[in-house]
């Protein structure tokens, strides 16, 4: 019986040490990681009659549109969509040789409002522009470049403009060719 208590206690005692010594307190809080480089052999841009991988549907839906046009498609997408009698006007455009930061520089260069931004994992920002409605894009670093979504509520000032494009942002980072 002496034999079991020494060895229940010694195996007690080391594993008491083991969990002290590998015990440690960080400081700070929990960050989400970061990819430097997200997706860089993925291809965002015009393909198979979709622009940033969303169909024509996709995007209507996405912004609750009751009517959807497509009325540009190459290395740019325009749509004008409507929600009842209010016309939405919705670019999107992928950079494949761009960069977060040269985007960043000219929103702030033309007097947007510019706010940082995670989107499924990839860096990016909200830059808002209300000089003709209430206007938003939704920029993130994506496969070799940059990919934007831009939205603006035609000749209406009321509105998150940003909330719709960091929607459509998100669909196109999560959606599969």
């Amino acid at each position: 019986m002496r034999w079991r208590f020494g060895s229940i206690a010694v195996a007690v005692v080391v594993a008491v040490l083991t969990v002290a010594g590998c015990a440690q307190t960080v400081s700070g809080s929990a960050q989400r990681e970061l990819v430097t480089a997200p997706d860089p052999d993925r291809n965002y841009g015009y393909t198979e009659n979709r622009c940033g991988l969303l169909d024509d549907d996709t995007v209507g839906e996405i912004l609750a549109a009751d009517d959807v046009t497509r009325s540009y498609s190459g290395a740019v997408c325009q749509y004008v969509l409507y929600r009842g009698e209010d016309p939405v006007d919705v670019t999107f455009s992928w950079f494949d040789t761009g960069s977060l930061e040269r985007e960043r520089d000219l929103a702030v260069a033309r007097g947007a409002e510019v706010a940082d931004l995670d989107v499924e994992r990839h860096q990016g920002f909200t830059a808002r522009r209300d000089i003709t409605g209430a206007a938003c894009s939704a920029t993130a670093a994506a496969g070799t470049g940059v990919l934007s979504w831009w939205v603006q509520y035609r000749g209406t000032y009321t509105g998150d403009p940003c909330a719709d494009a960091e929607k459509l942002l998100a669909a196109t980072l999560q959606s599969d060719l």
